[in-house]
């Protein structure tokens, strides 16, 4: 095949998103005569979206000098941008920040402002955000974007805007940050950037909602990364955060099996391009969902594979050992996460878990703290659901501290916002909530209406722990129950005829430690036993376990 007619092809292909084609077509015509920089810069984008990150640089560098040697000062400058952007991604903070420096060096010579010179500024925006001042970073992205505007550079103003709105989330800016993501994904949908760009946006604005708890916007931004993806079938770059995102979405949505499959997806296409984010991402999904199933095992060994790829087990592994009854594990672990976490965000995901953790240890302050801030973080917010994990959290506190008539408002806001988002699982649980504090309040017809709901919830997803959770709660009123027992020590009853200790007790009805030995003492009392295996004799005796 003539070269020219391999360049041709190959150029066609990639226009076309058939990388593969493409890369087989440029490379032999690069064989044949090697390529100019403009189509050294396509092949080395086609390697990119491949996958092939080592090739994807050394083209790229081979780009880079090639402009120099005509006289391409800012397109050389650009080229060692991109080269030094991918090794710092990469953790090769020397060499990106070596490739970084010579793209300055190159743009020094050169007069006047360039859309270059606001692309350099992105690195200390990135500087900034790592010290953690997302205000400033925030406003220097802001400043690549408007060079970005002023010299009609889209990829710039678009991966500066995305940037700017993703420091401000992390700011706790959230409803500017989710401006500037939705502004950022304008140029996306509409076709108006190259491919790496055009990846880089999508992925980077669906985090953003993701961290902002704005699942409308990301089950909407996850879609159109999936159409996108789909249409290029050979892509390996971002087809693996891509399944990650669509695990999100379909175990937010309840579809549990499904979300296992595209998170096991997302592992193997991102093995291919060795993409550890992407891979401690999918890892920490699983996780989520087989302990969720109260599938322990399994759970424990993909939180510690999502930790070996660098993704932060919490608080995922705390809410497992919670689960198994280490509450003590379960406090030093949450406690430790939060004692690290500066960034709104990531406190606000971390929070409900503490204040779960915190009441299942007995302490309500604690927890009350921890409802506290989520409450704060989530006052103003027009949108997302941040609010329905406030209100959860301010229930569950109020209920624990014997305020049932406080909680129900804020339950029930909890469980219509997750309702009208379609979190089959997070209803739920707010309707369990809702069922427990309706029996303390004396209405046990509604307690019995919400606690079924939630169980027939549970059930439909396979929430096998959270279904003997409810059968524990949802037994008869108890008024009548031989020994003079009340609900709550019927219930405790039950849990340990099941052979649960008074700490996994605890943990399951979220109470104290120390409630629930006064419960067992009472329950000693009022049967005339004097041991947990007596207890469970008569339970069995007396038919209270059905």
């Amino acid at each position: 095949m003539p070269a020219v007619e391999a360049l041709e092809q190959g150029r066609a292909h990639s226009a076309q998103g058939a990388w593969r084609a493409a890369h087989a077509a440029l490379t032999r015509a690069d064989a044949d005569d090697p390529l100019g920089a403009a189509d050294l810069e396509l092949l080395a984008t086609v390697a990119y979206m491949l996958g092939r990150d080592d090739e994807y640089l050394e083209v790229l560098a081979r780009a880079h000098q090639r402009h120099l040697d005509d006289g391409e000062a800012r397109r050389a400058a650009r080229a060692a941008f991109w080269i030094g952007m991918e090794l710092i991604v990469h953790g090769e903070i020397g060499r990106g920040t070596g490739w970084i420096g010579r793209a300055e060096r190159v743009l020094e010579r050169e007069p006047g402002e360039c859309a270059e010179r606001g692309l350099l500024l992105m690195p200390g925006a990135f500087m900034h955000e790592a010290r953690g001042d997302y205000d400033a970073a925030a406003a220097v992205a802001g400043e690549a974007a408007a060079a970005g505007e002023r010299f009609g550079d889209r990829d710039l103003c678009a991966l500066a805007r995305q940037a700017q709105g993703h420091f401000l989330v992390l700011g706790g800016r959230l409803d500017e940050g989710l401006r500037l993501l939705d502004e950022a994904m304008v140029a996306v949908t509409t076709g108006e950037l190259s491919p790496i760009p055009t990846g880089l946006v999508y992925c980077g604005v669906i985090i953003g909602c993701r961290l902002a708890q704005e699942p409308r916007r990301a089950r909407e931004w996850t879609a159109a990364l999936a159409r996108w993806c789909e249409g290029q079938p050979d892509m390996v770059a971002f087809s693996g955060r891509c399944h990650v995102h669509r695990a999100e979405i379909r175990q937010l949505e309840g579809a549990w099996s499904d979300a296992l499959d595209e998170a096991r997806a997302a592992a193997r296409r991102a093995a291919q391009g060795n993409h550890r984010r992407a891979l401690g991402e999918a890892a920490y999904i699983q996780g989520e969902v087989y302990r969720l199933r109260g599938q322990h095992d399994p759970a424990e060994e993909a939180y510690r594979e999502a930790a070996t790829y660098g993704r932060e087990p919490q608080p995922g592994l705390a809410l497992l050992r919670l689960a198994q009854g280490r509450v003590d594990a379960a406090v030093a672990a949450i406690r430790r996460a939060l004692t690290e976490t500066a960034d709104v965000p990531r406190r606000a995901d971390l929070l409900p878990a503490c204040a779960e953790i915190r009441l299942a240890a007995g302490d309500v302050e604690s927890a009350r703290a921890a409802s506290d801030e989520l409450v704060d973080i989530a006052t103003g917010r027009e949108a997302g659901v941040l609010g329905a994990i406030a209100d959860h959290s301010r229930g569950a506190v109020d209920l624990a501290a014997g305020d049932a008539e406080s909680a129900l408002p804020a339950l029930r806001r909890a469980f219509r916002a997750w309702d009208e988002v379609g979190a089959p699982y997070e209803a739920a649980r707010a309707r369990l909530l809702i069922g427990s504090a309706c029996r303390a309040l004396g209405d046990e017809d509604a307690a019995c209406l919400e606690l079924g709901a939630a169980r027939a919830a549970f059930a439909a997803l396979g929430a096998a722990p959270d279904v003997a959770r409810v059968d524990a709660l949802s037994r008869a009123e108890g008024g009548g129950a031989p020994g003079g027992l009340t609900a709550r020590e019927l219930q405790v009853l039950r849990l340990l005829a099941a052979g649960r200790t008074n700490r996994t007790i605890a943990a399951e009805l979220v109470l104290s430690e120390r409630t629930v030995d006064r419960h067992v003492s009472n329950i000693f009392a009022k049967l005339g036993v004097a041991s947990r295996t007596a207890a469970t004799a008569f339970a069995y005796e007396h038919d209270l376990l059905g």
